[in-house]
């Protein structure tokens, strides 16, 4: 083999070093390749009570490994010798244009997770052209959503309590502060087993004891941004001072019918979606009721352990009520083939609770930023390898369930 020295014009382009990046956090969130990646961060940097409420579920956390164990279980059937030089994810959802099949879920106690809170999931959310949905349990008010977001399209969650004029009282407020979709979410009678919480002695704000303060040692800077920022409190609760499943438990009201559904659409001038559903029967009894949107969902796993999957359930709900009204889903997705997948599946819309949760602990605003980027990025190429160039291209045929849990006859 013969060899010669190098001449400098061929190592000059293999000479080129990168530029440092001098922000620890932005040094971090650039590692992070997928949503995985994040909550690996975030479990890092969040004390264990605030990061467990994120990434627990119900009892034995079977509804949200099932959930995740189907998106697993999805194969993509591609098409090739396709033009996709240019992809249109982009859709019309409830009455108009998004930029990504997907939205920002309603969250509880954001401002525990971080101190940002609220505040950074709604703006990431306006800048990506994406709907931010603030829960009723929220820690930032209503009217501190919307001016934070003056070109951000906002809906607003509602549990019904058992003080049902406090309720109302809520949807009043996102009326006026332009929210244009009221999301009820009917699947809390009481709130489900999160042992987790339970185990961790989860307080709302969480309580000092020599655990917590153990713990707290290698996160330093959450709990300088929690000492150090407005004291955490909820936009629809005035103090609490024992456990969030005693809060819940208080707050939950178990006799709510669709007469009070009924009720609650007579006052909202917006459009109005359903958030819980989990079988055929209740979804075409709420098609016929008229709202304009149902969300598949089983609250993340976190209310009935063992319940029904919601991406199983999509295709026998779409077949029923599809033409009817706008069927969402969330529960279980953790990457933009997930999203991909259930538009395929026959989804109109998606949303997004604890990858949107593991962007925010990981990095604020910039991890929420970094979240929508993540799933963006593999929606885009996940369309580009099935051969498709918009949404309204994906169809059932791009994606075959494999079976794994099948019903015994």
């Amino acid at each position: 083999m013969k060899r010669q020295l190098p001449n400098r014009h061929d190592l000059a382009p293999l000479l080129k070093f990168k530029k440092p990046e001098m922000s620890p956090k932005k040094r971090r969130l650039e590692k992070a390749l997928t949503i995985s990646d994040l909550r690996t961060i975030a479990k890092r940097r969040t004390p264990k009570a605030a990061f467990d409420y994120t990434d627990g579920a119900a009892d034995g956390e079977v509804s949200l490994f099932r959930a995740r164990e189907a998106f697993a279980d999805v194969q993509f059937n591609p098409a090739i010798l396709r033009d996709v030089s240019k992809i249109d994810t982009s859709r019309e959802v409830l009455g108009k244009k998004v930029a990504l099949p997907f939205g920002i879920a309603p969250t509880g106690f954001t401002r525990m997770m971080q101190a940002e809170g609220e505040i950074a999931g709604a703006q990431a959310a306006e800048a990506a052209g994406i709907p931010f949905a603030l829960s009723t349990m929220g820690t930032t008010s209503i009217e501190d959503v919307a001016a934070a977001t003056p070109g951000g399209r906002n809906w607003f969650q509602l549990y019904m309590w058992k003080d049902r004029d406090r309720s109302m009282a809520l949807v009043d407020r996102a009326a006026a502060a332009g929210f244009d979709t009221l999301l009820v979410t009917v699947d809390v009678p009481v709130a489900g087993a999160r042992l987790r919480d339970v185990r961790n002695g989860m307080t709302i704000p969480p309580t000092l004891s020599p655990r917590t303060v153990l713990n707290a040692i290698p996160r330093p800077a959450w709990w300088i941004n929690f000492l150090t920022t407005e004291p955490l409190a909820f936009a629809s609760l005035d103090a609490w001072s024992g456990t969030v499943a005693d809060l819940l438990d208080t707050m939950f009201d178990p006799t709510v019918t669709y007469e009070d559904l009924e009720w609650i659409r007579s006052q909202w001038p917006g459009k109005i979606s359903v958030k819980g559903v989990q079988n055929v029967d209740d979804a075409r009894r709420l098609a016929d009721a008229g709202v304009d949107a149902i969300v598949l969902s089983n609250h993340g796993g976190r209310q009935l352990d063992r319940a029904p999957i919601p991406f199983h359930l999509l295709p026998q709900v779409v077949k029923e009520v599809g033409s009817d009204l706008e069927v969402h889903l969330d529960t279980g997705i953790m990457s933009g083939q997930d999203i991909v997948a259930a538009i395929a599946h026959g989804a109109h819309f998606t949303m997004v609770g604890r990858a949107y949760l593991y962007g925010l602990m990981a990095g604020g605003r910039d991890g929420v930023d970094r979240t929508i980027e993540i799933l963006q990025g593999q929606i885009e190429r996940t369309m580009r390898l099935l051969g498709v160039s918009s949404l309204d291209e994906l169809t059932p045929g791009h994606v075959t369930t494999l079976q794994r849990l099948a019903p015994r006859s």
